[in-house]
């Protein structure tokens, strides 16, 4: 009876280590003890097992007592809020005394938050303890018996086991040691070297030094300038900018160096950067800088693991990044100066870059494919966005555009620029302002007109729109409208300007 009684609980042990993939975290020497884990079950969390030929029922109590004492431990180690256990005695005869109660009761410890459910299968009535077994964790359980097993048939199940608890758990670790970190030592002495450039340079908190360099702005980037879409990696807006970035792509990078190797985290990385870039140019105007979107592609990309490896990305690391990730989201919606966007974009562009490249030696060429297209599709439309004046090129990044056109003359290019864009029904008051600005200097008196008229609409309180629309009614000779306007610039402003010509107007009267 006793080896069937083995081969009976290598073949449960079996059912949920192989069959169910559960995940054996301990083992005792005698190889008659098995904790086993799925805290994604919510059944059992924790299963652990004893081959014990039982006695007395007091033996029974005392060592399910420390059983549920040990599992508060690994409810603690898992960080779980409660946890489930459920522990299975296999015997050739039940105890001898009253154990019915121990069976019945689930022992409980901290106040309900570990749970410890008995059950035991004993030789006189096997099927009856399966059936409890299956019953608890909700599933069917099919174990066939003989009467009699050599000790041969038990060990060479016993050994599957192991074999296959031993080959899972290599594989886990073989996902972490894939390559040896390189290339984020070489991204770390670059944004150091351009920050000491910058330094050196004009300042690294110097707008127009950083923008010299290389930083995102988006008037340069809708002129032509692409390559701002990846250099602002490189650059940080002060020591303080550089060090936070430093010390995230320090502990981060070599993690992800390690489980998806050195060139797919170089293109996870340089995804995640651009990615990060090109939402920031669609819903920033402000001039930015820095690594903080291609680190967030890391996280990105541990999210990725989360997704293929649900399990392992829980038991390892899966809160904290989760919580990390939170907590640099909320920090950057509630201080200001802060690119959340390009901080989303990064993660969603990790993300996606490691769906593409995947994991070394792995395929998964459908999902591959299919990040691939998505990632390819999401930036070739944000560029089309963003270039041809979608709904999210603000007016400031036009209005600034159209203003540097402005300052160096070319005030045709500046038309065209701005008329196309409040054709399309976009725009505010100073981009109408702008507008008339350069059909006053190409001598479309009429339209301009018309365009400080819509922009006196939008923004009552303009002084300067009040001022040059005064001056075309008098050029059309008509200075009763040209000193109502010339009156509004003065009442908003103490311009001399605006005072001069009103004083003119009142003389010529």
């Amino acid at each position: 009876m006793s080896g069937t009684q083995d081969f009976l609980f290598w073949r449960l042990a079996y059912f949920f280590i192989v069959e169910k993939k559960y995940r054996l975290i301990q083992i005792s020497e005698d190889y008659r003890e098995i904790w086993m884990e799925d805290t994604s079950n919510k059944s059992a969390q924790i299963i652990r097992m004893l081959r014990y030929d039982l006695d007395w029922g007091n033996w029974l109590k005392r060592d399910a007592e420390r059983s549920c004492i040990q599992a508060e431990s690994l409810r603690k180690h898992f960080m779980k809020r409660n946890l489930k256990v459920l522990n299975i005695y296999v015997s050739t005869y039940p105890p001898v005394d009253e154990y019915q109660t121990i069976i019945k009761s689930p022992l409980a410890i901290n106040k309900g938050k570990t749970i410890l459910y008995n059950r035991l299968i004993e030789g006189t009535d096997v099927e009856n303890g399966i059936q409890q077994i299956s019953g608890f964790i909700q599933q069917p359980i099919s174990i066939s018996l003989n009467d009699h097993y050599e000790e041969a048939d038990v060990n060479y199940l016993r050994d599957t086991v192991l074999t296959d608890a031993v080959s899972r758990s290599q594989e886990e670790r073989n996902l972490f040691e894939n390559g040896k970190p390189f290339f984020t030592y070489i991204l770390l002495g670059i944004q150091i070297i351009v920050y000491l450039l910058l330094e050196v340079m004009g300042g690294s908190s110097n707008t127009q030094n950083l923008i010299r360099f290389g930083a995102k702005y988006n008037p340069l980037i809708i002129e032509g300038q692409w390559w701002r879409f990846i250099t602002p990696i490189f650059l940080h807006i002060g020591i303080i900018h550089l060090l936070m970035n430093s010390l995230a792509l320090y502990f981060l990078g070599p993690t992800i160096e390690r489980i998806y190797g050195r060139l797919r985290f170089l293109i996870i990385y340089l995804i995640a950067g651009f990615t990060g870039t090109l939402a920031s140019f669609l819903f920033s105007s402000s001039v930015s800088a820095g690594a903080s979107g291609a680190i967030f592609g890391c996280f990105g990309a541990l999210l990725y693991i989360g997704a293929v490896y649900p399990k392992l990305f829980f038991r390892t690391m899966g809160t904290n990044v989760i919580v990390v990730i939170i907590i640099n989201l909320i920090f950057g919606y509630s201080v200001s100066g802060i690119d959340n966007f390009g901080h989303i974009g990064g993660l969603v562009g990790g993300f996606l870059a490691a769906a593409i490249v995947h994991f070394p030696k792995k395929k998964r060429l459908i999902v591959q494919l299919g990040a691939f297209l998505l990632t390819i599709a999401l930036c070739v439309g944000g560029l089309l966005m963003g270039y041809h004046g979608g709904n999210y090129s603000t007016p400031d990044v036009m209005n600034t555009l159209a203003q540097q056109k402005i300052s160096d003359g070319e005030y045709d290019s500046a038309y065209k620029l701005l008329n196309g864009y409040v054709s399309k029904g976009k725009g505010n008051a100073i981009t109408y302002f702008q507008l008339s600005f350069a059909e006053i200097q190409l001598k479309k008196y009429s339209d301009a007109k018309e365009h400080l008229k819509k922009a006196i609409k939008m923004q009552p309180g303009f002084p300067e729109a009040h001022f040059n629309l005064a001056l075309i009614y008098l050029d059309e000779g008509n200075q009763s409208d040209a000193k109502k306007e010339a009156e509004k610039a003065v009442q908003l402003s103490d311009d001399k300007k605006f005072k001069d010509l009103l004083d003119q107007l009142n003389r010529s009267e």
